[in-house]
């Protein structure tokens, strides 16, 4: 397909991409559709279900329980963001996304993608203070500052969404205009400009590193005074509760981090688009859909505060009955 252009004044302008997506076998396209159809109707239903449980149960209105509310608020948008795209262009011929509407993905992308690795350290504070500082934490953690650390991942989500997205307004796009990912990442997309990409992607990979330590810092050094209070208990029953009460965070957070890490901040030697896709499509697809499971699994409020009526029915649609009736 012809690239179409217009002059500007520091060069030419793309207005629209190709996504090339996950493959390039048009007989795997409907497969995939349904498989990500279904992966998206079980991430919306479950992150809802989550958002109106803990909405409509007065024992769940707790920071922990409200800090789950926005993170699963934060993955339905973070797959929105992607998925209806993607399932698009498995059935359309044209997999064509505008130039606008490519900036305007990367900053939700970017803008989500932070606002939930910031959350998830706004969780490791509070699970800390829980843990470590029992007796001051309904004072500690109030409502005010429950907001506050609410409100800061969207607004330094948003921040760095802008500043990530004013960069590639203001290059020039003379290559090609296919993107090899299935959704406007910003490798590929620079990829695609005039200039020395050795040089955009090492500053991409450094500026990642820099906009994640905050977060990460903040959530080691949690666990290492959760793990250090953890291991002053001298009652076995007391080493479990408190172990259970940060194990769906640490879970939930290993496999989030896990996969930001692979992505971001291996070498630029190593970089590949191959699997740069694949990693890609589990922190924006498959972990949305995991999250509702990981925090309800080995959570007891949860499933306490569920009728045994709607248990077999609602909730084993919204976060897999069959899973959480193993014995734990």
């Amino acid at each position: 397909m012809k690239r179409k252009i217009f002059p500007q004044h520091n060069g030419t302008e793309a207005t629209e991409f190709v996504l090339l997506g996950l493959t390039s076998q048009p007989e795997l396209q409907p497969i995939l559709f349904v498989v990500f159809l279904l992966i998206y109707l079980i991430t919306l239903t479950r992150n809802l279900g989550m958002i109106l449980l803990i909405r409509f149960t007065p024992q769940l209105q707790t920071p922990m329980y409200f800090f789950l509310t926005h993170l699963a608020c934060v993955d339905i948008f973070y797959s929105t963001n992607v998925s209806p795209q993607m399932l698009f262009n498995f059935l359309s011929e044209k997999k064509n996304i505008s130039y606008t509407g490519c900036l305007a993905q990367c900053f939700v992308f970017v803008t989500l993608f932070l606002t939930e690795y910031y959350m998830l350290g706004a969780m490791a504070y509070d699970r800390y203070m829980a843990i470590c500082k029992p007796l001051h934490y309904n004072s500690r953690m109030s409502r005010p500052r429950c907001i506050c650390l609410v409100t800061f991942p969207y607004f330094w989500g948003s921040t760095v969404g802008t500043m990530q997205v004013i960069l590639p307004s203001h290059l020039s796009f003379c290559g090609p205009n296919t993107i090899n990912h299935f959704y406007c990442a910003d490798p590929p997309l620079l990829m695609l400009t005039c200039f020395d990409t050795y040089i955009k992607q090492t500053a991409l990979f450094m500026s990642a590193g820099i906009y994640l330590t905050g977060s990460l810092l903040i959530i080691l050094i949690s666990y290492v005074f959760i793990f250090n209070t953890i291991t002053s208990i001298h009652s076995h029953e007391g080493q479990c509760k408190a172990f259970s009460a940060c194990g769906s965070h640490l879970t939930g957070f290993t496999l989030f981090n896990g996969t930001v890490m692979f992505m971001y901040l291996r070498p630029t030697s190593s970089y590949s688009l191959h699997h740069d896709k694949w990693a890609s499509m589990f922190y924006t697809i498959i972990i949305p859909m995991l999250n509702p499971l990981i925090y309800s699994l080995r959570n007891k409020d949860v499933k306490a505060n569920v009728p045994c009526a709607v248990e077999k029915n609602v909730y084993s649609a919204f976060f897999g009955c069959s899973v959480l009736k193993i014995s734990i």
